[in-house]
This record gives structure tokens, C-alpha cells and sequence, in this order.
């Protein structure tokens, strides 16, 4: 997923990424490399040097993106687009799904201290309550999120600017919904209203 976010920036053009274009992916692949090293796919075990890691991928991958998606608010707003609607509509819903995919790694990340303690059952109380865990009887006794839960539910928050069926309980996962609901109300009133006065014009 953070690879198809990364191969989704490099689509973006030039006047939404930052420069030189290629400093964040060069980071963020050196990165990657150096987390598959670390733990080739041994998600049960505990390694602070993987969290470090992947936390920092993570927090680069996301800096890639808020860096996009400020400069394509700042190009409308200053109207530097003119004249390049399918550029602006394209770069609007890379940006948007890019949005997506690093909210819900960050939540993938946090809920519970991350996928290793979910893995060991080390975590007491979640931070976010699914369906599954409020009614029992809809899934198995050892069901636990998986990462497409947490894109469902960031996907869900970004397109219904608030939870649905998926519940914050701590403070950190409520105010980093809001945040992404903020930014996603942001984005696409920009781009649309955009896209209205271009239809218009």
C-alpha cells in the first residue's frame, strides 16, 4: 500500500509535488528496503528498531502528502490551474485517495500499540471500537482488524466527514479523525467549487 502511494505521487505533476520530486520517494523506498531487512515479514515479533522505522516511513509518506495537497489547495486558491481541469481533477483525487491510505496506516499503526501487541494481545482497551467487538456474535472469538478494516474506516471518515460504524475511543484517535475529515472536507470543497467556476467559465 505505501509503494501504490508512492507510485501515485510520482503521477502528480510538477506544480503539486515538492522539489526536487524525487528527495521523498528516494527517502521513503530507502526506508522500505531497510524495514523488509529488518523484519521480513515476522509481524508477531517485537523489534523497536521496525517500529522506529516504520513509524518514520510512515510520518515521510504523510509529510509527501500534506506537501501535495497544500499546494493544490494554494494553486486554486491562487488560480494557477487555469486552463488545466483534467489536471486538477486528476491531481485532486490522487491527492484525496493518497489522504486516505496514510490515515489509515496511522490508525493501522496506533490502534492498540500497533499490529505486533494486537498480534500478542497486549493491549487491554482499543482505541477504535469495531462492529465486531461490540457484538461478538458477528465474527469468531479470536477475530481481530485487519489492515483493510482500517482503510474501510478511513475511507468512511473521509467521505462521511465523521465515524460510522467504527467508534473512537481515544482521545488520539478522535482528534486524528477530525483531522482527516477536516482535511477531506477540505480538499473536496476546493476542488469542486474549482470545478464548478471551470464549468462555468
Amino acid at each position: 500500500m505505501v509503494v501504490g502511494t508512492l507510485a501515485l505521487q510520482l503521477a502528480l505533476p510538477d506544480r503539486v509535488v515538492l522539489r526536487p520530486w524525487w528527495v521523498l520517494p528516494a527517502v521513503s523506498v530507502l526506508l522500505l528496503v531497510a524495514l523488509l531487512l529488518i523484519n521480513p515479514g515476522r509481524m508477531g515479533e517485537f523489534s523497536r528498531v521496525e517500529r522506529i522505522v516504520s513509524l518514520v516511513l510512515l510520518a515521510v509518506v504523510s509529510a509527501t502528502t500534506a506537501a501535495s495537497a497544500v499546494r493544490l489547495v494554494l494553486g486554486i486558491v491562487q488560480g494557477s490551474f487555469s486552463g488545466h481541469a483534467p489536471q486538477v481533477l486528476v491531481s485532486g483525487a490522487i491527492v484525496y485517495w493518497t489522504n486516505i491510505v496514510v490515515f489509515s496506516l496511522w490508525y493501522w499503526e496506533f490502534d492498540r500499540g500497533g499490529p505486533a501487541r494486537r498480534a500478542k494481545g497486549r493491549s487491554e482497551f482499543p482505541d477504535l471500537q469495531f462492529p465486531q467487538m461490540d457484538s461478538p456474535e458477528l465474527a469468531s472469538e479470536d477475530w481481530e482488524p485487519r489492515y483493510a478494516d482500517y482503510l474501510y474506516l478511513s475511507f468512511t471518515n473521509s467521505t462521511a466527514f465523521s465515524p460510522t460504524d467504527v467508534m473512537p475511543l481515544r482521545i488520539w484517535a478522535k482528534l486524528t479523525m477530525m483531522v482527516q475529515a477536516g482535511v477531506s472536507l477540505l480538499l473536496a470543497v476546493m476542488v469542486f467549487a474549482w470545478a464548478v467556476g471551470a464549468l462555468q467559465g
